[in-house]
């Protein structure tokens, strides 16, 4: 379906969550990897290239309205399609 047309270019940040301004829906009907540091990660939640920065959740602690505690993790940001 998707096979020959070219997915949209990624953004310089980027969130998971819906609720966010940084949510972009046409990008995830695509698969996205990110890379910190040369590793990739498969639990990141927000990244922002420029600032060189993911977002991970912190275990399993939630915040009051059930929504996972986030981390900052900082690197050298790479996300790409698989």
């Amino acid at each position: 379906m998707n096979d020959t047309a070219h997915p949209p270019s990624l953004p310089d940040r980027l969130s998971v969550d819906p609720r966010s301004p940084y949510y972009v829906a046409a990008i995830f009907e695509h698969d996205v990897g990110i890379k910190l540091n040369d590793k990739e990660r498969s639990d990141v939640e927000e990244y922002c290239i420029s600032e060189g920065w993911v977002k991970v959740p912190a275990g399993k602690a939630l915040d009051r309205k059930g929504h996972p505690l986030m981390t900052k993790l900082k690197g050298k940001v790479e996300p790409f399609y698989r």
